[in-house]
């Protein structure tokens, strides 16, 4: 057997112990700047990150949410801008959780690259630390990998784990508790959010032809990649205070903490992410199969960007539709006389609510486009 003529190390084997140690260096500000919520216990670096449950809670449920940016870090690494794929990877996350309900707590997250660069692992993080910022989640742990022969130089990864919190008898539980009649709240979503991208990506630069670093479209002042990089919203904060305000309504009257008053509650029946699959694809997963969803796309405003993508592709508007968000990225189904107080609620906590549809009896668990 040969050897080698000169003792191999684990850097000329392609992995640099000292590049990962730099970027964990590198990132500690950040990781900081998220821990000021309560319940953090440690410090970055350990072999697990420490959360003590909040008080408080008579009956208290963890939920928990994984996912990942998808194609869409394919438009980072060819533009070499990662410093917003990081909110993407957060709200994918917590966005999910507050579906059930659940108040964000902590986030974890795992990052793969093929060459360890602290300057790309910094960028990486400045998103995630800004997505945890706006979501109320502390960074908690995560971990940084190099995988020389799985990846090339230059190519990234990563992936997010959320976990939140919701007393028992406050889930939202949509299959339950939707009804014939409650109208349903769309939350806006300026971009393409994390989803559709291996669909938006052949069409706009395989298909037509286009470069990243064109106009968006014509007398546009924002490039394709601009568009295409664009941050999803985190529709979190504006989904909790809603909840804060009224909750699930299991009971009707919720009561301060401090006075022991009771105020009325905001009736919240279901909550949708809508992510891949996009309106038809997860609005039935917070509905009783006996009903429909009738949704008026007319209601608002698609993004231009999803019009370059139909035409670039010729693309169907049922394959749009079950695809991309189209410019919704929450839908919330409430009783049509909680409509008024929850759209003024979402509104004074930054969101656009849009009364986008209603539920009606008699169908089959489907969404039905009214247009």
């Amino acid at each position: 057997m040969e050897k080698a003529a000169q003792p191999l190390t684990y850097a000329a084997a392609g992995v640099d112990i000292d590049a990962a140690d730099r970027a964990v260096d590198a990132i500690r500000d950040l990781v900081a700047s998220t821990t000021e919520r309560p319940g953090v216990l440690g410090a970055i670096g350990g072999f697990g990150g420490m959360f003590e449950v909040p008080t408080g809670y008579r009956r208290p449920v963890l939920v928990s949410s994984t996912d990942g940016v998808g194609t869409k870090m394919a438009v980072a690494m060819a533009t070499g801008r990662f410093d917003t794929v990081g909110v993407d990877l957060v709200a994918m996350c917590v966005d999910d959780l507050v579906c059930c309900g659940a108040v964000p707590l902590f986030f974890l997250d795992y990052q793969l690259l093929g060459r360890v660069d602290p300057a790309t692992v910094r960028e990486l993080m400045t998103g995630i630390a800004t997505g945890c910022r706006t979501a109320g989640a502390a960074i908690l742990g995560g971990e940084l990998a190099e995988h020389p022969g799985l990846l090339a130089p230059g190519e990234v990864d990563m992936a997010g784990f959320a976990v939140g919190i919701v007393e028992h008898d406050r889930i939202i539980d949509g299959p339950a508790r939707c009804r014939a009649g409650d109208v349903l709240l769309g939350l806006a979503s300026p971009g393409l959010r994390s989803n559709g991208y291996s669909l938006a990506r052949r069409a706009l630069l395989e298909v037509a032809g286009r470069k990243l670093g064109d106009p968006a479209w014509a007398g546009a002042t924002t490039t394709l990649a601009d568009e295409l990089l664009r941050p999803s919203t985190i529709y979190a904060p504006a989904v909790t205070t809603l909840l804060a305000e009224g909750g699930s309504g299991s009971h009707g009257v919720l009561e301060d903490p401090v006075t022991g008053e009771g105020r009325r509650a905001v009736d919240v029946h279901a909550i949708a992410h809508i992510t891949g699959g996009g309106i038809p694809g997860n609005l039935p997963r917070v509905m009783p199969s006996q009903l429909d969803a009738v949704v008026d796309p007319s209601r608002w405003s698609r993004p231009r960007i999803f019009d370059e993508v139909q035409q670039a592709g010729s693309v169907s508007e049922e394959e749009m539709r079950r695809v991309f968000n189209l410019g919704i990225g929450m839908v919330i189904a409430l009783p049509s006389g909680e409509v008024s107080c929850a759209m003024d609620v979402l509104a004074g906590a930054g969101q656009e609510p849009l009364v986008i549809g209603h539920l009606t009896g008699g169908g089959t668990g489907k969404v039905v486009f009214d247009d």
